[in-house]
C-alpha cells in the first residue's frame, strides 16, 4: 500500500510539472496550452520516457473535466436563451454533423480498403470536434456569447446529443454476439425526453430552494458541495440512460442559469475544470500510438490534413448559409476542424462490436490528436487573417509599474471613465486597470494611462499600490464581481474605501452584507433623470414630480430590503409602481406622506 501511494504521487509530481513546464513555454510563443498538455503528455507517457503509464485511468478520470466545462457553460445559457439558439442548434448543428460525416465517411471508403461498415463507424465519429478545446478557447477570448461563439457552441451541442444516435448505429452494425436483449431506440429517447424534462423539474423545485438555504446559511462549501451534486447526479441520470453524461451536465447548469447564486457557483467549480481538461489532454497525449505514426506517417498526416480540409470547407459553406459573413464563417471552420475527443469513445465502441481492428483504432486515433495538435496554429493563422483578436498583448504594462495613487479604478468603460474624471477633478491622483486590449487602446489615444490586468486579484491590486490607496472602485461591466471576489480584497486592504458598480437589481441583493462602502446600479440614476426630465416636460408640477421620485426611491429601498430578507426576487412586488399590486398609491397619498424637497 505505502509502495502504491509512493507511486501515485510520484506520478502525480511529473505529471504536474511536465504540465507547468510546457504549457508555460508554449503559453510564451502563443501557441495554446492544449497543445503544451498534448506534448506534455507525449513526453512523459509509455511511448516516450515511460515516466507515467496508465494513461486509460488518468483519461478516464480527467474527463470530469469535460462534464464540468459543459456544466458551466450551461450556467451561462438561461433556458430562453437556449430556446432562441434552437435554429441553430437543430439546423446549422445538426447539417454540419451529418454532412461532415458523409463527406469524411466517403473520404475513408474511397482511400482506404475498409468495409462500408468500418468506414461508416470511422467516418461519422470524425464529424465531431473537440468540446474540451474549443469552449475554454472561445471562454479565454471572451467571445463564447458573440454570434459567431454562439453558433460554434450550438454546433458543439448538436454534437454532444449526437453521440446517442452514433452510437445505436454502432450498435446496429455490430458482428459481436448479441448478449442479451438491447433497449429499443425510440425507448432510449422517451426516456432521455423524460430525464431531460425531470431534470429541470428538480432544479426548479429542489436545487433552487436548497442554494436559496446555502446562500443564507452563508457557507461557501456548501455550495461547491450542492453544485458537484447537480452535475454528479445529472451526469449519472444520463449515463445510465446510454446518453453523454456531458449532456446531462449541460442540462444541470442550463436549469440553474437563472439561480441568483450561479456565479458563486461558477467561480467555485472553475478551478477543478481548469486542472480536469488539462489532465484529460495530457492523457489523450499519453495515449498516442507513436509506433502508429512512424509505421504510417503519410497517411496520419493525410489523413488529419484531409479531415480539416473537409470540415473547413463544409463549416464555412454552412456558416454562410446560415448567414454569416465569409471571415467568421471561415474563422468557424478552422475553430471546429479538429477531431474531437468523444471519437475515442465511439472508436472504443466499433472496436468492441468488431467492426474494425484495435490497429485502426490506433491510427484514427492517432489522426484525432494530430488534428487537435493543429488547431492552435489554425487559430494563429485565423489571427493573422484577422479573424480573431489576440486576448494577450506584449505591448501593454502590468499594473505593478503603475506609480502610487490614493484611488485605483478597475475597469476603464464607460462607467469607470467616469468616475476616474470626477476624482481626477478632485485632485486625486488615480491608477486605471482594465483587462481589455482594445479599452486600454482606446483610452490611450484620449491620454489615459490603463494598465492590463485582473483587477479583482488581491495579488495584482497588490501589485498596483492598493495598501497605500484611500479608494477602491470597481467598475467593471456584469455581474461577475460579487462577495467571493470582495471578501479577501475587504481584508487584505482594510484602510481603503469600496466601491462597486452593481450591474442590475440581482446583482445588487448579492453585494448586500459584503464589506463595501457603496454600490451603485449602472443605469438607475439615469433611468430615474429621464422619467423625471419627461413628467416635467409632460407639464405636472415640480414638487408633485419630486414627490414621485422621493416616494419611489424609498419604495425601491424598502422592497430591495424585502428582497433580501426573503431571498426572493417577487418579494415586495406590492411596492412597485404599476400593476394591479400596487393599485391604490396615488400622488395625494404620496404628498400626505411625506415632505417634498423642492430641489432639482
Amino acid at each position: 500500500m505505502e509502495h502504491g501511494h509512493a507511486d501515485m504521487f510520484l506520478s502525480g509530481f511529473i505529471l504536474l510539472a511536465a504540465a507547468l513546464f510546457f504549457v508555460l513555454i508554449f503559453r510564451k510563443f502563443g501557441i495554446g496550452a492544449v497543445l503544451g498538455y498534448l506534448v506534455a503528455g507525449m513526453l512523459i507517457g509509455p511511448e516516450v520516457l515511460g515516466l507515467v503509464d496508465d494513461a486509460e485511468t488518468i483519461v478516464g478520470f480527467a474527463e470530469l473535466g469535460i462534464i464540468l466545462l459543459l456544466f458551466l457553460v450551461g450556467l451561462e445559457l438561461a433556458p430562453s436563451q437556449l430556446w432562441r439558439m434552437k435554429r441553430d442548434i437543430f439546423g446549422l448543428g445538426m447539417s454540419q454533423v451529418i454532412l461532415c460525416g458523409i463527406a469524411i465517411f466517403a473520404a475513408v471508403y474511397l482511400l482506404t480498403n475498409f468495409t462500408w461498415q468500418a468506414a461508416l463507424v470511422i467516418g461519422l465519429p470524425l464529424a465531431l470536434s473537440s468540446t474540451a478545446q474549443v469552449l475554454p478557447l472561445l471562454k479565454s477570448e471572451g467571445r463564447l456569447n458573440t454570434p459567431a461563439g454562439r453558433k460554434a457552441f450550438s454546433i458543439l451541442l448538436f454534437q454532444d446529443i449526437s453521440i446517442v444516435p452514433l452510437l445505436t448505429i454502432v450498435a446496429a452494425l455490430s458482428r459481436a454476439p448479441v448478449e442479451g436483449e438491447g433497449t429499443a431506440g425510440w425507448l432510449i429517447a422517451l426516456y432521455s425526453a423524460l430525464a431531460v424534462i425531470g431534470l429541470v423539474l428538480t432544479g426548479r423545485y429542489i436545487l433552487a430552494p436548497m442554494l436559496k438555504l446555502i446562500g443564507r446559511v452563508a457557507e461557501r462549501e456548501l455550495f461547491i458541495v450542492a453544485g458537484l451534486f447537480a452535475v454528479f447526479g445529472s451526469a449519472a441520470l444520463m449515463n445510465y440512460l446510454g446518453l453523454s453524461p456531458a449532456l446531462g451536465a449541460f442540462v444541470a447548469g442550463v436549469m440553474l442559469a437563472d439561480s441568483p447564486f450561479r456565479h458563486e457557483l461558477e467561480a467555485d467549480i472553475d478551478p477543478f475544470r481548469s486542472i480536469l481538461l488539462g489532465l484529460f489532454f495530457m492523457g489523450v497525449g499519453m495515449m498516442l500510438d507513436l509506433s502508429v505514426i512512424w509505421d504510417n506517417p503519410a497517411f496520419v498526416v493525410g489523413m488529419a490534413a484531409l479531415l480539416i480540409a473537409i470540415k473547413v470547407a463544409i463549416i464555412f459553406g454552412l456558416g454562410k448559409a446560415f448567414g454569416m459573413k465569409s471571415q467568421p464563417a471561415f474563422v468557424l471552420g478552422l475553430l471546429l476542424s479538429q477531431g474531437g475527443e468523444f471519437g475515442f469513445v465511439l472508436f472504443a465502441a466499433a472496436e468492441t462490436a468488431m467492426l474494425i481492428e484495435s490497429e485502426a483504432s490506433s491510427l484514427f486515433g492517432a489522426v484525432i490528436t494530430l488534428s487537435m495538435a493543429t488547431t492552435p496554429f489554425l487559430m494563429l493563422l485565423a489571427k493573422r487573417l484577422g479573424g480573431v483578436k489576440s486576448s494577450v498583448r506584449s505591448d501593454i504594462e502590468d499594473p505593478e509599474k503603475a506609480p502610487r495613487s490614493s484611488a485605483i479604478v478597475v475597469g476603464h468603460g464607460r462607467f469607470g471613465q467616469t468616475v476616474s474624471q470626477i476624482c481626477a477633478g478632485a485632485d486625486i491622483s488615480v491608477t486605471l486597470i482594465d483587462s481589455k486590449p482594445e479599452q486600454i487602446d482606446t483610452s490611450s489615444e484620449y491620454g489615459r494611462k490603463v494598465f492590463y490586468g485582473d483587477g479583482t486579484r488581491v495579488d495584482l491590486l497588490r501589485k498596483a499600490g492598493a495598501e497605500e490607496a484611500c479608494m477602491l472602485f470597481f467598475c467593471m461591466d456584469g455581474r461577475d464581481f460579487g462577495p467571493e471576489q470582495i471578501g479577501p480584497i475587504a481584508t487584505s486592504f482594510p484602510n481603503a474605501m469600496i466601491y462597486v458598480r452593481a450591474f442590475d437589481r440581482m446583482h445588487l441583493l448579492r453585494l448586500k452584507g459584503t464589506d463595501i462602502d457603496g454600490a451603485q446600479r449602472e443605469l438607475m440614476e439615469s433611468a430615474i433623470k429621464m422619467g423625471r426630465d419627461a413628467l416635467l416636460k409632460y407639464g405636472l408640477a415640480k414638487d408633485k414630480v419630486n414627490g414621485l421620485v422621493n416616494e419611489f426611491r424609498r419604495r425601491d429601498l424598502e422592497r430591495l430590503k424585502m428582497q433580501h430578507e426573503a431571498g426572493d426576487m417577487k418579494a415586495g412586488l406590492h411596492m412597485s409602481f404599476g400593476g394591479d399590486m400596487s393599485a391604490g398609491f396615488d400622488m395625494e397619498t404620496i404628498e400626505n406622506e411625506q415632505s417634498v424637497k423642492g430641489s432639482d
